[in-house]
């Protein structure tokens, strides 16, 4: 592609130059290179221009004020958005179908349960997020739930040239917020819930509010249906969000009128719905077990009706559903015949909505292990040791990928002086700091992991 097909007159003396690929990563870049230039919380991209000029890169994207010398500057107030765009008219064609799910908890699941239900319906369907690129003959891991742009485009344009057809991406708050899943066309745009998490980054719930619905702003378009799950305090916030850009809407859940959700009953391996969808009645037996799981499973239904499925095809297929991994995966069952699950809880509210999820299945006590990640929020992690002790009979806090979180520092002050459990506390790394669990509840244990 010539820089005048991807700029236009705008490309100049430039314009017989031919692109061959772009970078945001000065290391990446090769001859004919566009560069993407942007400012970060621990790098100045703006640095490297001159390194990625001198590697053969045709044009650079960043700030007017940023100094280019040798290769096109092609300036915008906001790089990472114009970057995106451009970025996208190089890589496609994408999917004939493409959605993106937000929210704090259920992203993961609601993308993975979206594409089974299209890949029952007949078609070639791919999800990319926290489990890596999945197709129904791979699975690929990419290390970040929103990868970076080009990786981002670069997959989606693959998988269009794999036969896939249908596909859904997780768009986090920080994915969103850095345009990193920008340029692409949306058929569908759906939201879960909100809850706290990544205030280090947001700065408050108001932030984060804002920036997921970035996705229902800069992101979709005239076409894009929005699905939105109507049972959440913001969700009222996020149809009147939709409601303002004029787009076609189906909310789910209790509260929904496109998907409403009638009854549920837990069973001993899932639970039973009724269910109306589209004014049809609907008896559902979900083969996943826990309330946050129906959910998740309602908003793929949206979402693939939406794409244009049968309401009554999508019905038939909940019931074929398989688990997804690491959300209330059975791992195994010990010699007592006592099953163990494993999460991906790491947050107030889906740790609580796990815990609620298998109580009702559970017949002795429930033994909780839960942690967090180092570097990030740390003001959840007393709402997430209160739950522990409300709702687990046995919480054992352990260590839970630390990145640089190693201080050692003794969280005795921070689970509380009085508190029984914080007698047993040996600190592993510095990102268990910061639950707070009092005494009287449930026994509590803090162990290192591995003891």
């Amino acid at each position: 592609m010539l820089l005048e097909a991807l700029l236009g007159e705008a490309a100049g003396s430039h314009s017989q130059k031919r692109v061959t690929g772009f970078a945001i990563d000065n290391r990446k870049v090769a001859d004919g290179s566009v560069f993407g230039a942007f400012q970060g919380a621990a790098h100045n991209g703006e640095d490297y221009i001159p390194a990625a000029i001198a590697a053969g890169a045709i044009a650079v994207v960043a700030r007017p004020e940023a100094k280019v010398e040798g290769a096109l500057h092609i300036a915008d107030a906001n790089p990472r958005r114009a970057f995106a765009q451009l970025a996208a008219k190089y890589y496609q064609p994408f999917p004939a179908k493409v959605a993106a799910v937000t929210g704090t908890n259920g992203k993961t699941s609601t993308a993975e349960l979206s594409r089974q239900l299209w890949r029952i319906a007949g078609h070639n369907a791919a999800s990319i997020g926290t489990l890596g690129v999945t197709t129904a003959d791979e699975q690929v891991r990419t290390g970040l739930t929103t990868p970076d742009i080009v990786t981002f485009l670069s997959n989606l344009s693959g998988l269009e040239r794999e036969g896939v057809d249908r596909a859904i991406f997780e768009a986090s708050s920080h994915g969103l917020d850095q345009y990193r899943t920008a340029g692409v066309p949306l058929a569908v745009a759906a939201f879960t819930n909100l809850s706290r998490d990544h205030l280090d980054y947001h700065g408050s719930m108001e932030g984060y509010f804002e920036a997921k619905m970035t996705l229902f702003g800069d992101y979709a378009n005239a076409d894009t249906t929005a699905v939105v799950w109507a049972d959440d305090e913001w969700s009222n916030r996020v149809i009147e969000r939709v409601k303002s850009r004029d787009l076609r809407l189906i909310t789910v859940g209790t509260k929904g009128t496109g998907i409403r959700l009638i009854s549920r009953q837990p069973t001993q391996l899932g639970q039973d719905l009724q269910v109306e969808m589209q004014g049809e009645s609907y008896a559902i037996k979900l083969p996943l077990i826990g309330a946050y799981q129906a959910s998740n499973a309602l908003t793929a239904a949206g979402i693939v009706i939406a794409s244009g499925e049968k309401p009554s095809h999508v019905a038939r297929s909940l019931t074929m559903l398989q688990p997804v991994r690491g959300r209330l995966e059975r791992a195994c069952i010990t010699r007592s015949g006592a099953p163990v699950y494993v999460d991906y809880a790491h947050t107030p509210d889906g740790l609580d909505a796990a815990l609620a999820a298998l109580r009702p299945h559970c017949q002795g006590r429930l033994i909780l292990v839960f942690g967090a990640g180092g570097d990030r929020d740390t003001g959840k992690r007393p709402e997430m040791g209160a739950i522990a002790e409300a709702k687990a009979d046995i919480a054992i806090v352990t260590d839970d990928n630390p990145r640089s979180g190693r201080s050692g520092r003794n969280p005795r002050g921070d689970f509380g002086s009085g508190s029984p459990c914080t007698r047993h506390w040996r600190p592993a790394f510095g990102d268990c700091q910061g639950y707070r669990v009092s005494g009287g509840g449930g026994r509590c244990r803090y162990r290192r992991q591995g003891t």
